[in-house]
């Protein structure tokens, strides 16, 4: 039985994969969807990437988690990937969904070269937060009305020390068994990042016809290739 714990992405907390866990639930899996630092349900707790981190690592270590497939959605891949290395044996995969990828001495926002001044300007002007994208930034993701009204009632402001705060890598990435989730309305193609790290043996590419938010718009589907990933 894998133990999966599921981080969600920039402005979300654990509810964001409220329909996705009754799926592994029902395959006899454990499921650990976890809130980070300064997010949702933990706003007001000082944050920086590294805190993030370590919430990703506390929360196995603290449940002795075993076989631990390790999911980061978006932002947090970048958190998500760091730990995978510091969990060590528990480890079983690591899957990123549409997710950024961390690069040792790069930030998230090392990766906008045409965004970054307009993250930082935002984070600035908001009291050190990322504000969340409003309702129209969801258009053309494959969201119903519906999805995109929950997502944006349940978004908080992102702490925007996490976003600016160097990743730390001990190890190439491509070393970890991956799984790499492309959904394919936010671009038909991964970034050279990932491109290059799909070329190593332990990492594998899947691709979903939806938009940058499948955990809202397919969960049934995403389930379905987690728990491909876990018998991988």
């Amino acid at each position: 039985m894998a133990k999966f714990v599921l981080v969600a992405g920039a402005w979300l907390g654990s509810w964001a994969w409220d329909e996705v866990v009754p799926e592994l639930r029902a395959a006899g899996h454990g499921t650990h969807p976890l809130t980070l630092s300064g997010l949702a349900d933990k706003q007001g707790v000082p944050a920086g990437q590294q805190t993030h981190v370590q919430d990703i690592v506390d929360e196995v270590e603290h449940h002795d988690l075993r076989d631990v497939i390790l999911v980061g959605h978006s932002y947090s891949g970048i958190p998500v990937g760091q730990a995978a290395e510091r969990i060590g044996d528990r480890l079983a995969r690591v899957v990123f969904v549409d997710s950024n990828v961390p690069a040792d001495g790069e930030s998230f926002v090392s990766s906008w070269p045409d965004g970054r001044a307009m993250v930082e300007a935002a984070i600035a002007e908001n009291g050190g937060f990322w504000p969340p994208l409003t309702a129209d930034d969801y258009d053309g993701q494959g969201l119903t009305g519906e999805q995109i009204a929950r997502i944006v009632g349940g978004s908080t402001p992102h702490p925007g020390a996490t976003l600016t705060e160097p990743a730390v890598l001990a190890r190439p990435l491509g070393e970890l068994p991956a799984t790499y989730i492309k959904c394919l309305l936010d671009g038909d193609k991964v970034g050279d990042d990932v491109a290059a790290l799909l070329t190593s043996e332990h990492w594998r590419l899947v691709e979903m016809d939806t938009g940058h938010w499948p955990m809202f718009s397919r969960p049934r589907e995403l389930a379905r290739i987690l728990l491909d990933a876990a018998a991988a």
